[in-house]
């Protein structure tokens, strides 16, 4: 009996509880995620490096403390294009600035969303200088006061 679902797009039921579980802990060693998904280790770990191979898992990463590292201010800037036929390239205009976490292509008046850490408000500014004039963009600047939860790990 196949634990297969119809769609080809989707997982395997026992590669979701796979996904599931390395989403919680990616340090999860092959023996504990065996035992937690009821399969041997050979078995998870040919199942593991499958879903890698097809890109159902991209990677692993330590989560950072940005107060321990001298980045404690987290802000959201959206970006709007000053001439709307200007080309659509503010990602690559905007990738060597190592403040910026994430970049995000949203619908709605921005064109995107950057999620950035910085050491200071002084930094943002900084920042802010260094964007406008990279992207020729006008920004909205959101300030994070505090993080309740980030990087949860999806429904899967």
């Amino acid at each position: 009996m196949s634990d297969r679902s119809g769609s080809a797009g989707e997982l395997e039921a026992t590669d979701r509880a796979i996904m599931r579980e390395l989403a919680n802990d990616g340090r999860c060693s092959f023996t504990d995620l065996a035992e937690r998904v009821g399969l041997s280790v050979s078995a998870v770990h040919q199942r593991v490096r499958r879903l890698e191979q097809r890109g159902a898992v991209q990677g692993y990463v330590a989560k950072v403390d940005g107060e321990q590292i001298g980045l404690p201010l987290t802000a959201f800037i959206s970006l709007t294009p000053i001439d709307p036929a200007a080309p659509d390239d503010y990602p690559q205009r905007l990738e060597h600035l190592s403040e910026i976490e994430s970049c995000y292509s949203v619908a709605g008046d921005e064109s995107y969303i950057l999620q950035v850490r910085v050491p200071s408000p002084l930094g943002l500014e900084e920042l802010l200088r260094k964007i406008r004039e990279a992207a020729k963009v006008s920004t909205r600047t959101t300030v994070v006061l505090s993080t309740p939860y980030e990087n949860r790990p999806p429904a899967i």
